[in-house]
């Protein structure tokens, strides 16, 4: 059983080794993302919105599964909205 800290180690491992090495940077990959998202949709996408659309994606999926690593994607995709905020992504 993952409790908070094992969540949040794991998510950061995550982003910051094997997802990272797998799709790259993060901020060229969601930023990629937001552009084929704008164009499909006819509005402008942001990174950052990306990211948090992934949240809800999660927990969408959180809720007819039990399994740890919907959270963990959650915490992960937190982190980097959030560090793609602060470095001023919209």
């Amino acid at each position: 059983m993952m409790d908070r800290n094992d969540i949040l180690r794991v998510a950061g491992e995550l982003i910051s080794t094997e997802r990272a090495q797998t799709y790259g940077n993060a901020k060229n990959s969601h930023d990629r993302i937001a552009s084929l998202w704008s164009g499909y949709l006819g509005l402008e996408i942001t990174g950052v919105e990306v990211a948090a659309m992934m949240v809800l994606l999660k927990i969408s999926r959180s809720k007819n599964s039990s399994h740890a690593d919907n959270w963990v994607d959650v915490a992960g995709y937190a982190a980097l909205a959030g560090e793609m905020e602060a470095q001023g992504g919209d």
